[in-house]
């Protein structure tokens, strides 16, 4: 539902003029990716206001994550992350 959400607002902002296409093609593209994470993986939340990396997965199909420069752990739906791609060269 989060996703969903998050993808009705970027194609609103793309009609709006306020994303060009480019830039919500990227959101879209990455709204859309499937959420199979294992561990190790590095995570983002979806605004990006969090980055780490995937910890374990739960039987019930959350996952936890150690967000960057915590020792917490964090429980979440595969959902509300995205994958972080490493920065291209």
């Amino acid at each position: 539902m989060t996703r969903r959400r998050e993808m009705m607002s970027v194609i609103a902002h793309y009609i709006a003029g306020v994303l060009d296409r480019e830039s919500m093609v990227a959101a879209v593209d990455a709204l859309s990716a499937a959420a199979d994470f294992q561990p190790g993986d590095r995570v983002k939340t979806l605004r990006g206001s969090l980055c780490g990396v995937i910890v374990r997965a739960m039987a019930d199909g959350r996952v936890v994550w150690a967000p960057e420069g915590s020792r917490s752990e964090l429980v979440a739906l595969p959902e509300s992350l995205l994958r972080e791609e490493p920065p291209q060269p």
